[in-house]
């Protein structure tokens, strides 16, 4: 990249050179300046253009080979564990708790194997914009708590690290939708947080009505913080902040890419917010909500 945007750079300032030596040579002369300097200044535009078209590339570049890195450990990782724990349990005779103990860990494993292959997957599905997906009503009250406790179930948490306060009352907290992305989305969130807090886990999700028009989700951690100048970046595809304590945590790059995704598919958005660094995240999804006959009336 550095190379690029140097040369970028030299060639812009040999362009801008020549375009002042004719102007020199030329002011004079009114058909070589009328020529000459627009010649010039789309000369100069390319070689802008063309500087911010090869570092563009050359990130892009850098984060796919970042995520093949990352799915090749996430593959390699449990498959490896898979493998070693069967071939012990082949050429070993082990007591009874211990093949317990070692088909919860190829089990927890597998898990582990699968999550990756759905993500990358649902990556590709989200991608087809024209593809017919099914849209129902979706009780956002009930896929948070079913999505909380899978998450608790998949990472072995105790009750009280994830706190959920729903603001709504009694309100219908309905959206039209897909179920099955929408899962996935919050599942992702709530992944985020639970990988990106080594230090001690505590999530407090929020869950109330904005305007009678939106339904937010908040979920705010206590990890290790995003520093502000990749609070946007954060939501592309391959992105992940370089930051040391991120690197140690390995992951693909898609979870909040899918998140901002599905929410925008949905008629919505997804933003993060964070202090900084070592300073917790808070993820807000945004969904429009779908109004019964009931909550119709009670507003006209």
């Amino acid at each position: 990249m550095i190379l690029f945007v140097t040369l970028g750079v030299c060639m812009v300032g040999v362009a801008i050179t020549l375009n002042v030596g004719w102007i020199i040579l030329n002011w004079r002369r009114v058909w070589p300046m009328v020529v000459g300097i627009p010649f010039f200044m789309l000369l100069i535009a390319g070689l802008v253009l063309n500087t911010i078209f090869l570092v563009r590339e050359v990130r892009r570049n850098e984060r796919h080979d970042s995520f093949l890195n990352a799915v090749t450990h996430e593959l390699k990782t449990p498959i490896a564990s898979i493998r070693l724990y069967l071939e012990t349990l082949q050429r070993r005779a082990l007591s009874e708790e211990q093949r317990q103990q070692f088909y919860e860990i190829m089990l927890a494993d597998s898990d582990r194997l699968i999550a990756t292959v759905e993500q990358v997957l649902k990556a590709g599905e989200v991608g087809q914009s024209a593809r017919n997906r099914i849209q129902t009503e979706v009780d956002m009250r009930l896929l948070v708590r079913q999505c909380i406790e899978t998450t608790r179930l998949r990472h072995h948490l105790a009750p009280e690290t994830i706190q959920l306060e729903d603001d709504s009352g009694a309100a219908p907290l309905l959206v039209r939708g897909n179920p099955d992305d929408l899962q996935t989305a919050i599942e992702n969130i709530l992944g985020n947080a639970v990988k990106y807090s080594p230090d001690g886990l505590q999530v407090r999700i929020s869950l109330k009505i904005d305007s009678d028009a939106w339904i937010v989700l908040s979920v705010s951690d206590e990890g290790i913080g995003i520093p502000p100048a990749h609070l946007k970046r954060i939501f592309k595809r391959f992105y992940r902040v370089p930051h040391r304590n991120v690197l140690k945590t390995k992951g693909t790059g898609l979870g909040l890419f899918l998140v901002r995704t599905i929410a925008r598919q949905h008629g919505g958005d997804a933003i993060a917010q964070s202090a900084g660094e070592g300073r917790g995240t808070t993820i807000r999804l945004q969904l429009p909500r779908l109004l019964t006959k009931t909550a119709q009336t009670q507003l006209n």
